[in-house]
């Protein structure tokens, strides 16, 4: 964390455990209470793994792995080259979660992986999602359902996975289209993207919606009541998908209000929900899926980017790495709009 703090912030390691926007505080973990003038909150959310019944205790077996947390991410892998056939699992739950193509991603390389191994021909692999379709935005939704189809893999739409059972290597879904019908499968691999909510600590404030979330208006990424209070990335309720990409597009939207607040100027930038989801489909593959609050694509380059290219492959595994650590935590990367205007001749967005 050192190596990316500002040398001019003061890194205060305690948790906050209460907010108080009424009277410009925060309490911290040893009860130290720290005023404020301006506050951004940018919590993320938090994992959820024993609201899964029997989900911990799998995750211990061999046979069940996530990579959602740095606690069970590498025993991905391992369950992956340690498959020889049978059902292999993956989900998606039932809760807004953060980096939405990512139980995709795995599938799609596990299934790869499968297949440069030879071990495709005894495997069925199998997602189960909550979702009505296999992705929000339509242009990329039959992309990746063509992909599916030719590659055999099964789509279950409208599942989600309530418990898991490691003796007996089970996962049991329910069907959210009829309450209470329960749809078990047995498995050789599971991989589990767990459910995920805001943070215990803000549940309870002023701070956030019914939900939970921290209340923001989606164009400007003020709070809706705290004027003073602004809000980022996993923990706000604004209604597009939860990615990195994103949370560059929001940086440079809530420095400029902040700044004109500060300087008691009106508020102008505006949000339009842009977001990005590198959809890995294999090794050396890739469709890059980029889209607004409308869910209409919203795409960098003068071509089209629902085809898997070796090229979106090279960008997210080298390029983006070094975007996010050189240029995004240094406050030098607001995402790809002007290169999208330089693209597109200054026609897009």
């Amino acid at each position: 964390m050192k190596d990316v703090l500002p040398k001019t912030a003061k890194w205060i390691k305690e948790n906050a455990v209460q907010f108080d926007p009424n009277n410009n505080l925060i309490v911290t973990s040893s009860g130290q209470k720290i005023s404020y003038d301006y506050l951004i909150m940018a919590t993320g959310l938090q994992l959820d793994y024993h609201k899964v019944k029997g989900l911990v205790e799998a995750l211990k077996t061999g046979k069940v792995c996530s990579i959602y947390s740095p606690v069970y991410v590498k025993q991905t892998f391992s369950a992956i080259k340690n498959f020889k056939g049978g059902n292999a699992v993956f989900t998606f739950p039932n809760t807004p979660i953060k980096c939405p193509g990512a139980p995709q991603k795995i599938m799609y390389l596990a299934e790869d992986y499968f297949r440069k191994h030879g071990i495709h021909v005894d495997a069925n692999v199998m997602y189960f999602t909550s979702l009505p379709v296999i992705f929000g935005v339509k242009k990329y939704a039959n992309a990746l359902m063509k992909i599916v189809e030719k590659r055999n893999i099964n789509v279950s739409l409208r599942h989600n996975l309530i418990e898991v059972v490691p003796d007996k290597n089970l996962a049991v879904f329910e069907n959210l289209d009829k309450p209470g019908a329960i749809h078990t499968v047995n498995y050789e691999l599971l991989h589990v993207t767990p459910p995920m909510s805001p943070l215990d600590v803000l549940k309870s404030s002023p701070l956030v919606d019914g939900s939970g979330w921290v209340d923001v208006n989606k164009d400007t990424l003020q709070h809706v009541r705290f004027s003073n209070v602004f809000a980022i990335g996993d923990c706000t309720n604004l209604p597009t998908s939860r990615t990195a990409a994103g949370i560059a597009a929001q940086s440079g939207v809530l420095y400029r209000n902040l700044v004109s607040f500060i300087e008691k100027k009106p508020i102008s930038a505006i949000y339009n929900g842009y977001t990005s989801c590198p959809l890995i489909t294999g090794y050396g593959k890739c469709i890059l899926a980029e889209f607004d609050y409308n869910q209409q694509p919203l795409e960098t380059f003068p071509i089209n980017q629902d085809k898997e290219m070796w090229m979106f492959y090279f960008m997210k595994k080298d390029l983006m790495p070094q975007l996010y650590w050189q240029l995004m935590l240094r406050g030098n990367w607001e995402g790809p709009q002007l290169i999208r205007k330089l693209a597109h001749f200054g026609m897009s967005r």
